[in-house]
């Protein structure tokens, strides 16, 4: 029997892959994607990993296609940023949100006077090690499964908002000490890493001792405005500059947008003023898939137009170097 060809591989995968995203039941379907929860539990940490799935309808007749893993801030869910997956899945990038248990959507409920000491436990070196593994998991969970065949192994990108920005940075290399031992969580699968409001490491004096280690493309979005400030942690915008400088790899690119806060990265819809928020959403999600266009075609033409359209709105732009 002649083997088949790859095309006529990749049209069975194709039907196979669709009676199986069928199966699944997506939540919402609009625009060319489809929504899909995923109820994950890592048994080796006892530890649930809820994710929600923004998958390109086209991805099952197409080339494999490119992957974002994205981490949630401190207190928000998978149902979160979804103005970044949405985008990303009708443009042709699979985009896998992960909910972190530890540090979640929960931390808000409960008492009002311990809500301090709840943020502070959250905050903590045994939370941000178990974020990583919560990706790690999600990441090989996703390959595993049927749908894991249509993503492009070689193009995926770790992504992150506040607390998520760390828990990506560590998973793209960064390196810490606890205990008088390196801890190192780097995740050879991603291939590049989109930073949004990036804080520094708490407690760490020394940005560049701790992130020199991340080599690959980095994305580093952030606002004039953006100051971190939770009960007991304030973090002014030039720590996410800092965090720029000392990453190690000299293919970084830096976007700081003109006003806005911290949450205008978030889907709340007007924090930073109802108009501005809508273009700082419109353009940090053009502006990440730009960026993923240049790191994986290798062409510099979409960050171009991106910039010609979006100056009016961005106060620095800076590649490879913040100065």
């Amino acid at each position: 029997m002649t083997p088949p060809t790859s095309f006529t591989r990749r049209r069975l995968f194709a039907a196979s892959l669709a009676l199986t995203l069928a199966a699944l039941a997506p939540l919402a379907r609009a625009g060319g994607f489809d929504t899909l929860d995923f109820d994950w539990v890592d048994a080796e940490r006892n530890r649930a990993v809820p994710v929600r799935l923004y998958w390109p309808q086209q991805a099952a007749a197409d080339a494999p296609v490119p992957l974002v893993v994205f981490s949630h801030g401190i207190g928000g869910s998978r149902r979160g940023y979804s103005y970044l997956g949405r985008y990303f899945a009708e443009n042709g990038i699979a985009s896998l949100h992960v909910q972190h248990v530890g540090s979640d959507r929960a931390l808000w409920t409960g008492n009002p006077f311990t809500l301090i000491g709840r943020l502070q436990a959250a905050a903590q070196a045994r939370e941000a090690i178990e974020r990583v593994l919560d990706l790690r998991h999600a990441l090989d969970r996703l390959l595993a499964e049927e749908a894991g065949h249509a993503i492009d192994r070689s193009q995926i990108v770790v992504a992150g908002h506040s607390y998520g920005a760390n828990t990506a940075l560590l998973a793209a290399g960064a390196s810490v000490e606890r205990d008088g031992r390196t801890v190192d969580l780097r995740d050879p699968r991603f291939a590049a890493a989109i930073l949004i409001s990036a804080p520094p490491f708490y407690g760490e004096t020394d940005p560049a001792r701790i992130l020199r280690h991340v080599t690959v493309p980095t994305l580093h979005v952030t606002a004039t405005g953006d100051t971190i400030q939770i009960p007991g942690y304030v973090s002014p915008p030039a720590d996410r500059l800092a965090v720029f400088e000392a990453v190690g790899g000299p293919r970084k690119t830096l976007v700081m947008f003109e006003g806005g806060n911290h949450s205008i990265f978030t889907d709340r819809p007007a924090t930073g003023g109802p108009e501005l928020n809508a273009q700082v959403k419109a353009a940090t999600r053009e502006l990440a898939a730009a960026f993923i266009a240049q790191v994986f075609a290798g062409t510099g033409e979409p960050l171009s137009v991106w910039g010609e359209r979006y100056r009016p709105i961005v106060a620095r732009y800076a590649v490879g170097a913040a100065h």
